[in-house]
Order: structure tokens, then sequence, then C-alpha cells
């Protein structure tokens, strides 16, 4: 069996299994190469090019050996991994997805659109994923704001569907939202997820979408979904520390500001500001294939790309407003370059907010990529709990130095002192204690 033959098998491209002669053969790699250089909004790009065919053949063959680091090169360089036809075998490989079985004799039936329920699902290889029906599962605190958010979605995207069709893609969206929630019922929604899971559904055969939204949500975006916002703000403080290194005079132009302008781009991984499918599936392929991080290093090339036009700009406010809106069009394969060359002369370790950064974040758990792709659901959670223990002891040391500022006379100094000891100590062994201390003050809760 050729190599593309049997990658295309695995990827889901469709060909035609009642025909052997070698002229259908030809008209097969030729619909093959087709269906990988379509884009599935309706922008085709010219079909024929050899030069498309030769990276379809490389992204089957990486797909056929889960040559990871193969696949990220190629979702890295020009163009992506070119195709939803593709990128269905190949963003499981990048998450560190555990195979079906049976994956080589799966075939897609070409119906790119609404997938049957038949495909085979990628498992995270622990059985949270798999135990029993969801819908079985105890309500999530959430729901009511994800069906809030679902009911907003699929502004932009598909464009050419009735509104039965989007009706029933909405459906689909709530389902898969709360599949991932009612089965990881820690994790905390955030507005923007549905952006995200909007991709995931449209990229994606059903089967394999809830286990692939869940590794990302437990591996990759994990900081996004605590209980607090304090790593995401986090996240963003390195924004300014690449900047000054890269660009003095933008980050001392921008110094009167705070980076939330990168909120919503960074939390919703750009589904939120990319209106095109085309580019936002793209997008997608390098944000999958390299680290977290890599992702603030974009809005910070953004940044830069900008910066004529922010030095026009003196107004706080203003620059913030702006700064928050990606510009709607973008030299994508430019700004991908631009940026690996900005996270190579930059790296994150030698960015003074790094080391102000979690380990149990996924900023530091996903910094061997290879090595993120082998850690299972489990893993995720135990790095989730030990980020949220981090979170509730800096948010009460910052309280009660809070309390320290407003009894701060000398005739209660000393019992502040005592007071701060003894929280300390007491911390981590009666977390109810401390609270009952600190009911003890005047506007204590």
């Amino acid at each position: 069996m050729s190599l593309e033959k049997e990658p295309a098998d695995h990827a889901g491209l469709r060909h035609d299994d009642d025909d052997d002669n070698d002229n259908d053969n030809d008209n097969e790699h030729k619909d093959n190469s087709r269906a990988a250089a379509s884009n599935d909004d309706g922008d085709d790009d010219p079909v024929d090019s050899p030069a498309v065919a030769l990276k379809t053949s490389e992204i089957l063959a990486a797909c056929t050996w889960r040559d990871a680091t193969r696949l990220r090169a190629l979702a890295e360089s020009e163009g992506g991994l070119l195709a939803d036809s593709l990128r269905r075998a190949a963003w499981p490989i990048l998450l560190g997805a555990s195979p079906p079985a049976n994956e080589t004799k799966h075939v897609d039936n070409g119906d790119n659109d609404d997938n049957d329920d038949d495909g085979l699902a990628y498992t995270d290889g622990s059985s949270s994923t798999a135990d029993g029906d969801w819908k079985d599962l105890p309500r999530h605190r959430d729901e009511d704001q994800v069906q809030l958010d679902v009911n907003r979605s699929f502004v932009h995207y598909p464009s050419d569907q009735s509104e039965p069709e989007l009706h029933k893609r909405k459906r689909e969206l709530s389902d898969l939202i709360v599949e991932v929630l009612r089965r990881h019922p820690y994790l905390c929604y955030f507005q923007g997820y549905h952006d995200i899971c909007q991709v995931f559904l449209l990229v994606l055969e059903p089967a394999a979408r809830a286990p692939l939204v869940a590794r990302l949500s437990v591996l990759r975006i994990r900081d996004f979904m605590l209980p607090s916002l304090s790593a995401t703000t986090a996240q963003l403080r390195l924004i300014p520390d690449i900047l000054a290194r890269a660009d003095p005079q933008l980050r001392r132009h921008l110094s009167s500001i705070e980076p939330f302008y990168a909120l919503a781009g960074t939390l919703t991984m750009y589904a939120h500001n990319i209106e095109r499918y085309r580019d936002i599936a793209r997008l997608f392929d390098v944000i999958l294939a390299r680290e977290p991080t890599f992702s603030i290093y974009l809005f910070a090339q953004i940044v830069i790309d900008r910066r004529e036009e922010i030095f026009e700009i003196d107004e706080p406010d203003m620059l913030q407003v702006i700064l928050g809106r990606v510009p709607p069009e973008l030299d994508l394969d430019g700004l991908i370059k631009r940026a690996v060359n900005l996270f190579t002369n930059h790296p994150p370790e030698t960015l003074r907010s790094w080391h102000h950064i979690s380990s149990s974040s996924v900023l530091k758990t996903c910094r061997d990529v290879d090595a993120s792709t082998r850690q299972t659901l489990e893993d995720g959670h135990r790095f989730f709990e030990r980020q949220v223990k981090e979170i509730q002891w800096q948010e009460l040391r910052m309280g009660v130095r809070r309390k320290m500022w407003v009894y701060r006379r000398p005739v209660k100094y000393v019992g502040a002192a005592i007071m701060v000891g003894f929280v300390a100590f007491y911390l981590r062994r009666n977390p109810s204690l401390v609270q009952y201390i600190w009911s003890l003050f005047p506007g204590g809760h």
C-alpha cells in the first residue's frame, strides 16, 4: 500500500474504495490534494499546486507514523495543516490523545459539515472521559452561563447554513461544553470558552470532540479555568517584559497601561478576535503545535507590528481600546514567523515576570511540548489543585497585609505581627480556623 493511501484512511480523506485501476488511483490522489488545499469557509487556494500536494503527503505521512515533531514543524510552516480533513488526524496527535485501536480502518464519508457519530473517538487514556453517559452526571454550576454564550455563537462562521442547521450546531456546542464540564466539574467555565469549542466542533468528528477539548482544557488552557483570574493576569504580565526586551521605546510608551488589552485574545486562543474560519483554524494549528506561552508571544508581536499606530495615541484609555482590537486582516504566516523569532530571541526564562509564574501553571508544565503530550487528565487535575492552593495562600497573604496596614498604629503593631505568624503557621493545616480568626477583625469576612 502506498504511503499516501494509508494515511488518507487515517486522516479521513475522501476516496473511492470500489475501483482499483491505476486511473482511479490517480484521480483519488488529485481529489485528496484538492481536499487538502480547500479552505472550509469557501475560499479555495489553487488546488493543483505541487507544493500543496507535497505538503499534503508530508502531513499524511507524519500522521501515519504519529510523528509529532514533524507535525509541529508542518503546522508552523506556511499554510499550516491546510484543511480540516488533515486537522482531524493531526490535532489529536498534537494534543497527545491516545489513538483508537482500529484507526487505520476508518474512512471518512466525505461529509465535512455534518459528521456522523460513527467516527472513532480519540481518548486521553484515562477513564474519566469515557465512563457512563455524561447526561447522567450532576449539573455543573456554570451551565446557565454556558447557554447564554452558546446562544451568541456562530456569528461569523459557518456563513452558509440555514436557521435549523445553526440551531443544530448550537445544540451540539452546548452538549460539547457541558459534557466536558460535567466530566471535570472542578473546571470553571469562562466567557469565551465557547469560542474555542466552536472551532473544535467545526473541525472534528463528533466522537473526537469531547476527549480533545477535555485535554485542551485540563492540560493546555487550565490557567483560565481556575476559580481566580490571578493566573491569567500573571500570564498577561509577560507581555510588557517581552516588549521591554524587543522594543524598549514601545514598552515605555505603553508603561501607563496594564496589559489587560490582551485578555480576550489570549484567553480565547484568538477565536474571539479572528472572524474568518480559515484564519482561526490555521492559527489553531500553530497554537496547538507549540507550548502555551507562544500565544503570549503572538500577542506581543501583534503589538510590535502596530508600533507606528500606537505611537500616534497618548491617551491610556484609548490605547486599551485600540490594543484590545486585533486587526481583522493579518498576514498570519508572517506573524507566526516573527513571533517564533521573538520567542527564540527572548525565551520565557529571560523575562522578569516568568519567575512569578506558578510551577503548576500550564506555561511551565507544558514547557516541554513532547513531555506534555504524555500527561493525563489526572496529571492536569493534580496541577489544578496545587495551583488553587497557591492562589488561596497568596490571596490570604495579601489580605493579611491589608489588615496590617489598617491596624498599623504602634499600639497594635505587636499584636498584628503575632497575627501574621499565626496565620502563616496554620494556613495549610486549618483553613477554617484561619477564617474564624479573620472574622474577629472589624469588617472581616
